[in-house]
């Protein structure tokens, strides 16, 4: 459920401003002072519709309020909740009142000459001006700060970036029996989608899986990274292992380790097959998207789901695996949701027939060629919004 909805909107921040809420109050000084300084210049404005004849003792205070009432403004809402705009608003309905009536109580208490017109309006001119100008210095600061906190999230995205291309490569796999090729094309600079494939010595088996994280961004490609390790130590000894066997425990594994090293709202969605020398295919799912089956001899697609938990999610007694018979020239494709969910303008999803039609009209492509076709036509479709990943495996 999504928050917005269990949050009463009195105690909800503004949509814009929610970057403000996780800006430290330093950082956001230049910001204060510039908003100050600038709205300032309201008091001066005052005093020039007046004729210029406030007296210092009332222009001095106008200025200040004005520019106070601004800054509270920015305060408000960037560290409270949107209920504190009622508060505001009749504060400042009420701040010419407020500033009459000061300046009725200063008039008794500090009397003062009133100025002369002409000087009085080129006073405030000057101040107006100084005022802008100012405003105009801080605002260059406070971008200038930002600008630099920018520049640095950015170098150290780049450089998640370049790690999340080591981590997740196209991957290409060939064995006597089986041909295996996978790609990830995050929607972030780092994302949660995770392919990978590799050989089991010395029996010389191949073990090729597909994963995606919740989410994505950072937080879910640091918890991607830390899946792979698990996933690639867990699988050293695996040759000495019933290939029916292979997988259940692999996830069994991942199911008890993950909870500890993630956030309790994440979890990971897995596919997985062994792929024997002889020819034979184990599989297991762990809340896996759809798993397509191209069968050569009859020209057709069929898919098979299975509706089992996540990984990390929950306590599972025990995951499951079963073997499948995969034909000369059959096709397994696996797409994450980041594709069958692409929407379109209409709000229609890419979904799984149109999945089907991409890959009947291109099972004897290569399947680096075919895995492009069905990105293409994705991206053709609608935009990408989430990590967008493809395992296929070939049966040669």
């Amino acid at each position: 459920m999504s928050t917005a909805y269990q949050i009463p909107w009195y105690k909800r921040s503004p949509e814009g401003w929610k970057h403000f809420r996780s800006v430290p109050l330093a950082r956001l000084r230049p910001l204060i002072i510039a908003v100050f300084v600038l709205f300032s210049t309201f008091g001066y404005f005052d005093d020039i519709i007046a004729g210029g004849v406030y007296p210092y003792s009332i222009l001095v205070p106008n200025v200040l309020i004005s520019g106070v009432i601004a800054c509270v403004w920015i305060l408000i809402l960037s560290r409270r909740s949107f209920g504190w705009i009622l508060l505001l608003i009749p504060i400042q309905i009420l701040s010419p009142l407020f500033l009459g009536w000061l300046d009725r109580i200063l008039s008794i208490h500090f009397p003062a000459a009133p100025a002369t017109a002409a000087l009085g309006i080129r006073i405030s001119a000057i101040g107006m001006m100084v005022s802008i100008v100012l405003s105009y210095v801080f605002f260059i600061l406070f971008i200038r700060g930002e600008g630099k906190e920018a520049f640095k999230i950015r170098n150290e995205l780049e450089l998640a970036h370049g790690i999340q291309k080591t981590l997740v490569p196209p991957v290409s796999l060939r064995t006597p029996r089986f041909e295996i090729y996978g790609i990830s094309k995050p929607s972030e600079k780092v994302g949660g989608d995770l392919v990978d494939a590799l050989r089991l010595l010395p029996n010389g088996d191949a073990i090729a899986y597909l994963a995606d994280i919740a989410g994505h961004g950072l937080q879910a490609g640091i918890l991607m990274g830390m899946l792979k390790t698990a996933v690639r130590t867990a699988l050293l000894e695996a040759s000495e292992v019933r290939p029916d066997r292979t997988l259940p425990l692999l996830l069994d594994r991942l199911n008890s380790v993950l909870p500890e090293v993630k956030e309790p709202h994440m979890y990971a969605t897995f596919t997985g097959f062994r792929l024997c020398v002889d020819g034979s295919v184990y599989y297991a799912l762990a809340a896996s998207p759809p798993v397509l089956h191209w069968h050569a001899q009859r020209a057709d697609i069929s898919h098979m789901e299975e509706e089992q938990f996540p990984l990390g999610l929950l306590a599972v007694p025990a995951f499951d695996g079963r073997r499948m018979e995969l034909l000369t020239g059959d096709l397994l494709i696996v797409a994450t949701d980041g594709i069958l969910e692409v929407g379109n303008k209409s709000e229609e999803e890419f979904g799984l027939e149109r999945l089907k039609s991409v890959i009947a009209a291109n099972t004897q492509a290569p399947l680096a060629d075919l895995a492009g076709q069905i990105l293409g036509a994705a991206q053709a479709f609608g935009k990408q919004v989430d990590d967008q990943t493809i395992l296929i495996v070939r049966r040669l």
